[in-house]
């Protein structure tokens, strides 16, 4: 089963293919992104790889956050499921149905 991993602090200049080489000296890569602006193209510095396996997912970790990459200290952890981050509670920011004028927050 694939471990999907969180990649921070990227170079602008890291390539998916550069990334995809970097996780691949620890174990097999099923996939690997970095992620871009769509509307400049341009990368946002970040990205994700897939491992194979957990174990590969673990080594990954374990070996590469903290590791410099173009020049960078990326970090790496296993990638949050989405919808998992941030402040998405009925009530918090951005949500509906808390807060306002005339209205209780729910907690």
């Amino acid at each position: 089963m694939a471990v999907k991993l969180f990649v921070g602090g990227l170079s602008f200049s890291t390539t998916t293919e550069r990334l995809r080489e970097t996780f691949a000296a620890v174990g097999a890569v099923e996939s690997a992104a970095v992620v871009t602006d769509r509307d400049t193209g341009r990368s946002r510095g970040f990205g994700f790889v897939e491992m194979a396996t957990p174990e590969e997912a673990e080594q990954a970790v374990t070996r590469l956050n903290g590791s410099s990459l173009d020049g960078r200290t990326i970090q790496v952890e296993k990638a949050k499921s989405p919808g998992a981050g941030g402040d998405r509670r009925p009530g918090g920011r951005g949500g509906f149905g808390g807060g306002g004028p005339g209205r209780s927050p729910r907690w």
